[in-house]
């Protein structure tokens, strides 16, 4: 059952670990996006960034989890999503939701929730939008 949605309604935040190397090299090898930049200090480096960092489609996992565990994945009608910065190794990355708009669409009640991936330091990694169906 998929929760009641209201405007300005808020989705229960999602911490998920901090971005470690073993999670970086994990998520290599899980996705197959083996990009060096996100695995060895020496091309991150020759790239022009201090340190390695996470993938783009790390944070839009999160961002999974954060719409996933406020409704079943099927419920989910669209996402997406823009990076506004990235994701340093050992950031501790806070995913928020918002609904900003309900409405009656195909005969099913759907909610738009404006979706911010935030960093303990306030920098503002991604900033999105999901559509999703609530009942």
């Amino acid at each position: 059952m998929s929760p009641a949605a209201n405007v300005g309604d808020v989705l229960p935040e999602l911490r998920p670990a901090p971005i470690s190397r073993a999670t970086l090299a994990l998520f290599a090898g899980g996705s197959g996006d083996h990009n060096p930049i996100h695995i060895d200090i020496d091309a991150a480096r020759a790239a022009g960034a201090q340190d390695v960092f996470a993938h783009g489609m790390l944070t839009m996992a999160h961002v999974g989890r954060l719409l996933t565990g406020w409704v079943p994945q099927h419920r989910i009608r669209a996402l997406r999503a823009r990076f506004t910065a990235i994701t340093p190794v050992l950031a501790e990355p806070v995913c928020t939701g918002r609904v900003t708009a309900v409405e009656d669409v195909d005969g099913e009640r759907r909610a738009t929730i404006a979706i911010t991936v935030e960093l303990a330091d306030g920098t503002t990694t991604l900033l999105g939008e999901a559509v999703v169906a609530t009942g």
